[in-house]
C-alpha cells in the first residue's frame, strides 16, 4: 500500500517549515493543507485535539504531533535515504539536546525581539544573540550541525532564518555583524533544494510579523 501523508500547516510557521524539509530530504510526496489558525479546520482539531496546534503530520490516518517529535519520526519511518539523526547513541542524544535547545531559546527569545520595546526587548537581543553564538561554538569547523550533510539539529534551526529580517528590523540588530559563522551556515543550508523550498521568503515573512504586530497594537 502506497504510504499516504498529509501536512497540516501554517506557512509562516518555523516548526511546520522542520517537517516540510525533512519530507523534502526523504523525498516524500505529501499533501499540504495550510491552515486558518484563527479558524482551526476540523480535521486540525480531530488529528490534534489536545494542543490543536500545527503542524500535524497524517501518516496513513495517524497524527504526529510536535514538530521535534514528526521529524524524528519521518526519519524512522523512511529510514532507507538521507539519514537525519546520527546512528551512534551519543550522538543522537547530542543531536535531541541542541533541538531541543532550539526549541526552548530560539523561538521565545526570537519573539522577544519583534514584540517588545526598551529595556524587556535588550534583554531579548542579548538573549536571542548569545544563543546564536552558542550554537555558533557547537557548529565548530563543520559544513554543518549534522557533519558533512544537513541533520537533525539543521532541520530544527534553520527555518527561523526566514524571520531574521524580521527580528533585524524590529530589533535594530545586524546578525551577519554578530554571528557570520551562524549566517554563512544558514546560506550553505539555503543552497539544498530541500531547504529553499521549503522555506518561505524573508518579505513575505517580515509583511506577514508586520500585520501581526498591528493586531498586538505594537504598530
Amino acid at each position: 500500500m502506497a504510504d499516504e501523508v498529509t501536512l497540516l500547516d501554517f506557512w509562516p510557521s518555523p516548526f511546520g517549515m522542520r517537517l516540510r524539509i525533512a519530507l523534502a530530504e526523504k523525498g516524500i510526496k505529501y499533501e499540504y493543507k495550510d491552515e486558518d489558525l484563527r479558524n482551526k479546520s476540523p480535521l486540525l482539531l480531530k488529528m490534534n485535539p489536545v494542543h490543536k496546534k500545527i503542524p500535524v503530520l497524517i501518516h496513513n490516518g495517524k497524527p504526529i504531533c510536535e514538530s521535534l517529535i514528526a521529524v524524528q519520526y519521518i526519519d524512522e519511518v523512511w529510514s532507507d535515504r538521507s539519514p537525519l539523526l546520527p546512528s551512534d547513541p551519543y550522538q543522537r542524544a547530542q543531536a535531541r539536546f541542541w533541538a531541543d535547545f532550539v526549541d526552548k531559546k530560539i523561538y521565545d527569545a526570537g519573539r522577544k525581539v519583534w514584540t517588545l520595546k526598551g529595556e524587556e526587548q535588550e534583554a531579548g537581543k542579548k538573549e536571542f544573540l548569545d544563543a546564536l553564538k552558542l550554537l555558533e561554538d557547537q557548529l565548530g569547523d563543520k559544513p554543518y550541525f549534522g557533519g558533512d550533510n544537513i541533520g537533525y539539529v539543521d532541520v530544527s534551526l534553520v527555518p527561523f532564518y526566514s524571520w531574521f529580517k524580521a527580528y533585524e528590523t524590529f530589533g535594530n540588530i545586524n546578525i551577519e555583524k554578530e554571528c557570520p559563522k551562524f549566517i554563512a551556515w544558514a546560506k550553505r543550508c539555503l543552497q539544498k533544494e530541500s531547504v529553499s523550498s521549503s522555506l518561505p521568503d524573508q518579505n513575505k515573512v517580515y509583511d506577514f510579523i508586520v500585520e501581526m504586530r498591528k493586531k498586538f497594537g505594537l504598530e
